[in-house]
C-alpha cells in the first residue's frame, strides 16, 4: 500500500512494478503476432534458453528495440524447423515473423516471450529483398555490366575473398595444388566473414582494398562453403550487388549451393556451384591451353618434317625448271629473231607500197583539184555576169520609182498648193481645221501664196448637212 509522507502519496518501486504487471496482462491478455529483425539470438549453451535482441530499422536507423526469452524446448523445436525448411540454423541478422506475448517482471523490466516463428515468412522475406535488388540493379543499367568484362585467356593473378577455415576455400586450394602442374596461377586471400550483419561491410570493404591494388589482379574470385538460403542473404545485399556489378575486375563466385542463385552470383561475370567448380573451371583453362599448346607444337613438327620433303621437291623441281626454261628461252630468242627479221622485211615493203599509194593519190588529188577549180572558176564568171545585169535592172526600176515619188511630193508641197488658190489658216498658233476650233472675237492668220492676213472673227455659221 503507498505510504504518506508530508502529505504525499508515495509508491514503493515494487508497486509501481507490479501495477504496470497487472495493467499489461490486462490490456495484452493474449498471444499476437510480430515481425522484427533478430539482431543478435544470444543462446546459451548451458542452460538451452535464447534471449535474442530485437530491432527495427528503416533506412539505416534504429526505430525500435526490446529483448526477449526463447525457452530452450521452444527454440529446439524451432530450430528444427528451420534446419528442416530454410536449410540454416536460426542466427542472427534475420527477419522473422513470430508469435509472441508481453511479459513484466520486476528485476528484469518489460520483455517479449516468443512462442512460434513462422520459417516461411523468412525465406519470402528474402526472395522479395532478392526480387527489389534485381529490379533495382536492371533500372540502373548495370545488372550485366561485370559481365562484359574479358577475362584474360589465361588468368594468373587471382584475389580471393573467403573464410581463411572455411571448408570451401580449403576444398579450393586442394584442387589448386593438386591439380597445378606445369604452370602457375597464384592467388592471394583476403579474409572476410561472408554472412551475418557484418558480412555485407566486410565484402565490400575487402573489395574496396581488392580495387586499390587492381593492377595487380587479373580477377576477383568469392569462395563460400555449403550452407542455406539464409545464409546467403548477404549475397542478396543491394550495396554488396552493386559493387560486385561495377567492379572494374571480372568476379567469379563459388559460394556452395545448387538452389536458386543469388543477385550476386548473377551480376558477376562467371558463377560456378561450388568452390571446387570454380576451381576446376580456371584450371581448365590453362589445361585446355596446354593441350592445345602440346597438339599444335605436335603439329607444328609434323607441318616442319612435312616442309622438308616438299623443300626437297621443290629443289628438285626448281633446278628441271631452270633447264627447261632456259631451253625455252633460247628457243624463243631464236623464233622471236627469226620474227623479227621477218617483221622488218614486211614492214618495208609494206611502206614502200603504201608510199607509192600516197604519191598515186597526191598526183590524183592535184588532177582533180586543177579541173574543179577550173569549172568553178568559169561558173563563177557566168554568175558574176548574171548579177551585174541583175544589179543594173534593180537599180533602173529603183530609179523609176524614185523620179515618180519626187513629183507626187512635188505637187504636195503647200507651196504649191497655195498657187492654186488653196491658203492655211492659224488660231492662236494652231492649225484650224474646222469651225468648231475657233471661237467669234478671235484673231485668225491666213497664209496666202503672196503674203499672210491677219483678220477678227465677228461671226461664224456651221454648214448644215
Amino acid at each position: 500500500m503507498p505510504q504518506t509522507i508530508a502529505n504525499r502519496q508515495v509508491f514503493s518501486l515494487s508497486e509501481v512494478a507490479q501495477s504496470i504487471k497487472l495493467t499489461l496482462q490486462k490490456r495484452y491478455t493474449s498471444r499476437f503476432w510480430l515481425k522484427a529483425e533478430m539482431n543478435k539470438l544470444n543462446h546459451y549453451p548451458r542452460s538451452g534458453h535464447c534471449y535474442p535482441d530485437l530491432v527495427q530499422k528503416q533506412d539505416g536507423r534504429l526505430l525500435a528495440q526490446m529483448r526477449s526469452t526463447l525457452w530452450s524446448t521452444d527454440y529446439q523445436r524451432i530450430n528444427r524447423q528451420f534446419l528442416q525448411l530454410v536449410k540454416q540454423p536460426l542466427g542472427d541478422g534475420i527477419l522473422l515473423l513470430m508469435e509472441v506475448s508481453i511479459q513484466f517482471e520486476a528485476n528484469y523490466g518489460l520483455s517479449l516471450l516468443i512462442h512460434d516463428i513462422d520459417p516461411s515468412f523468412t525465406l519470402g522475406d528474402l526472395e522479395r529483398e532478392k526480387q527489389e535488388t534485381i529490379q533495382k540493379l536492371q533500372q540502373q543499367g548495370v545488372f550485366a555490366q561485370n559481365k562484359r568484362l574479358e577475362i584474360p585467356l589465361l588468368p594468373k593473378r587471382i584475389a580471393i575473398i573467403s573464410v581463411s577455415t572455411s571448408k570451401g576455400f580449403a576444398d579450393f586450394e586442394k584442387i589448386m595444388q593438386a591439380r597445378m602442374k606445369g604452370f602457375t596461377l597464384q592467388y592471394h586471400l583476403f579474409p572476410s566473414l561472408l554472412q551475418g550483419s557484418q558480412a555485407v561491410e566486410q565484402i565490400k570493404q575487402r573489395l574496396n582494398t581488392i580495387n586499390k591494388l587492381k593492377k595487380h589482379f587479373d580477377m576477383v574470385a568469392i569462395i563460400r562453403g555449403g550452407g542455406g538460403e539464409v545464409g546467403l542473404a548477404s549475397f542478396n545485399d543491394y550495396s554488396l550487388a552493386f559493387s560486385i556489378a561495377t567492379f572494374p575486375l571480372p568476379v567469379i563466385t563459388g559460394i556452395g549451393h545448387a538452389t536458386n542463385q543469388t543477385v550476386s552470383e548473377m551480376v558477376a561475370h562467371t558463377n560456378a556451384i561450388t568452390p571446387s567448380e570454380l576451381a576446376d573451371l580456371l584450371l581448365d583453362r590453362f589445361e585446355i591451353f596446354r593441350d592445345r599448346l602440346n597438339d599444335y607444337t605436335l603439329k607444328l613438327r609434323q607441318v616442319l618434317h612435312k616442309t622438308r620433303d616438299e623443300n626437297k621437291h621443290l629443289e628438285y623441281f626448281t633446278e628441271r625448271l631452270n633447264t627447261q626454261s632456259l631451253k625455252v628461252l633460247q628457243h624463243n630468242k631464236q623464233q622471236f629473231q627469226e620474227l623479227w627479221q621477218a617483221i622488218n622485211k614486211q614492214t618495208l615493203n609494206r611502206c614502200k607500197l603504201e608510199d607509192k599509194a600516197l604519191t598515186d593519190i597526191n598526183t590524183s588529188i592535184r588532177q582533180q583539184g586543177r579541173r574543179r577549180l577550173s569549172k568553178e572558176g568559169e561558173r563563177l564568171l557566168v554568175l558574176l555576169q548574171h548579177l551585174k545585169l541583175s544589179i543594173s535592172g534593180f537599180l533602173q526600176h529603183n530609179k523609176t520609182q524614185l523620179d515618180f515619188k519626187a513629183k507626187t511630193v512635188l505637187l504636195l508641197d503647200p507651196v504649191n498648193v497655195l498657187r492654186r488658190g488653196y491658203s492655211i489658216t492659224y488660231s492662236e498658233g494652231k492649225l484650224v481645221s474646222s469651225i468648231k476650233n475657233v471661237k467669234t472675237g478671235a484673231s485668225l492668220k491666213t497664209i496666202l501664196q503672196d503674203g499672210e492676213l491677219i483678220s477678227i472673227i465677228n461671226k461664224k455659221s456651221e454648214n448644215n448637212e
